[in-house]
């Protein structure tokens, strides 16, 4: 099954510096030695094993940028699941970013209607911290208001922290069949071995695939031990940032990355291999559960979940 990813924007904006780092597993400071990207760079990568995400990385310069909305547009904007569009937050050239984007958006209505499209508002670090929510609050009403009618979620990112990984765990997870069963199935996994949170990532990403946590819930599970734990809401995209670095590490010693296991003392935490293509975290605050008896319990669950992912393929083939 293969989704078609469109990654858009003005030239030097940091497309190509943010799929390096999401799918190649490229750290922050390599990405400087990446070259401006000629026309259009097709990647297939290969998510939760079956799934083949068909990613055009689309060079912005203006000359192919007026190629892909004229000669080429039936090509660019046909048969796409997703597309992603980035603007740098400190562009100098916004009116004609905002121009080539509608231009985008009216290909996508043409060719792609049903079309997911998600907006980055990038290289936030560049922004001072006092300054940067009000200006993202900023770019993010001006971008609504340029999409129109066109639905669309925006965020604002940077390669230095957890913040791309929110976003494209976002992206992703629009791709994914059957995400919201995979949550229903952590929420009862949860449930069973008493667990204040389950998450689910993709195996080489590390992007966050399903949680426990209901999508109507902001921080928490929404019963039992979970209510007495303030839970950050930036969990998430932090645990795939942190764990993504300590594998380049492990790597970079010549060591294997299979599990983790952090018994602390307010919560214990089992990082651990749920099927072939997907790691699993445990959160407990009980002190009485031990990793012991948490891993037994993703050992007893990982023949349903590789049911639950192969159904959840199978059904959109």
């Amino acid at each position: 099954m293969k989704k078609k990813v469109l990654l858009m924007g003005a030239s030097g904006s940091g497309k190509t510096s943010m799929r390096s780092m999401i799918f190649s597993n490229n750290p922050a400071s390599l990405t400087s030695r990446l070259g401006a990207t000629i026309d259009v760079e097709q990647n297939h990568v290969r998510f939760l094993g079956d799934l083949i995400l068909n990613l055009w990385d689309c060079g912005g310069q203006d000359a192919f940028m007026d190629s892909y909305l004229s000669t080429q547009r039936s090509i660019i904007f046909s048969h796409v699941g997703v597309m992603i569009y980035v603007f740098d937050v400190e562009s100098r050239e916004m009116e004609k970013d905002l121009e080539y984007y509608r231009d985008c958006l009216e290909g996508l209505t043409q060719f792609s209607k049903d079309a997911n499209v998600f907006l980055l508002v990038h290289k936030i670090d560049l922004v001072r911290d006092t300054e940067r929510n009000v200006v993202v609050e900023r770019k993010v009403a001006e971008l609504e208001k340029a999409s129109g009618e066109t639905p669309v979620k925006v965020f604002g990112t940077s390669i230095y922290d957890e913040s791309l990984y929110k976003a494209w765990s976002n992206i992703v997870n629009t791709l994914i069949p059957n995400a919201r069963n995979l949550s229903k199935h952590l929420r009862i996994f949860a449930e069973a071995c008493s667990a204040t949170e389950v998450i689910l990532f993709e195996r080489t990403t590390f992007l966050v695939i399903a949680t426990s946590s209901r999508a109507d819930s902001s921080d928490a599970f929404p019963s039992g031990p979970v209510t007495l734990h303030a839970l950050d809401p930036k969990r998430y995209e932090r645990t795939s940032e942190l764990i993504k670095a300590f594998k380049q590490s492990c790597s970079r010693l010549r060591e294997e990355f299979r599990s983790l296991e952090m018994e602390l003392a307010e919560f214990t935490a089992v990082l651990d291999e749920m099927t072939k293509n997907t790691y699993v975290l445990v959160v407990v605050h009980d002190p009485v559960i031990e990793t012991a008896a948490i891993k037994m319990n993703i050992c007893m669950a990982r023949k349903k979940f590789e049911e639950l992912q192969g159904d959840s393929l199978i059904l959109e083939k």
